[in-house]
């Protein structure tokens, strides 16, 4: 169980590194094999946020780091044309990205998107359309599917928003 979030240490880097490979493997043995792919995110890139402070991570109650996602309340860029379909609304947001989960615990991701939307109550997200295990969260946690955008390296992502939480 999942007992605390925090913001990401540069001494939690290799576990929080490590937790990224886990998800890397479950993404390519759930049929997501092109998501993360060529070493995405980066250590640099983790380090960037994590000196930005939007990298967080998950303990359960032994202290152990299980979860790792970043979380940005404002204009994401990424989000500023979708296609095929609207934003709910143009309210200050925010965005999650990158959520891993170690393989440990149950409910990683419904715990992050819990923290998030109580600092924010608006919450967008994207995510590949070949990652189908979250497209299955975020319909369970009903977040509103608007449409599609695309990243800095020109690829889709399905773009989902929630406004209020409630499961």
């Amino acid at each position: 169980m999942i007992t605390r979030i925090r913001l990401t240490t540069h001494g939690d880097l290799p576990k929080v590194m490590e937790i990224y490979a886990i998800a890397r493997d479950f993404m390519y043995r759930t049929g997501n094999a092109s998501q993360w792919i060529d070493g995405y995110p980066s250590t640099a890139y983790i380090t960037a946020e994590i000196d930005a402070g939007h990298s967080f991570v998950c303990e359960n109650q032994d202290g152990e780091l299980v979860g790792t996602f970043c979380f940005i309340i404002g204009d994401d860029p990424t989000y500023e044309k979708i296609y095929e379909g609207e934003w709910l609304n143009r309210d200050l947001y925010g965005t999650v990205h990158r959520i891993a989960s170690a393989g440990k615990e149950k409910g990683v991701a419904e715990t992050c998107f819990q923290w998030c939307f109580d600092r924010c109550g608006n919450i967008r997200v994207d995510t590949h359309r070949d990652n189908r295990v979250m497209q299955r969260i975020l319909e369970k946690l009903g977040f509103t599917y608007c449409g599609i955008i695309y990243v800095s390296n020109g690829t889709e992502r399905l773009a989902y928003q929630k406004t209020g939480w409630e499961k």
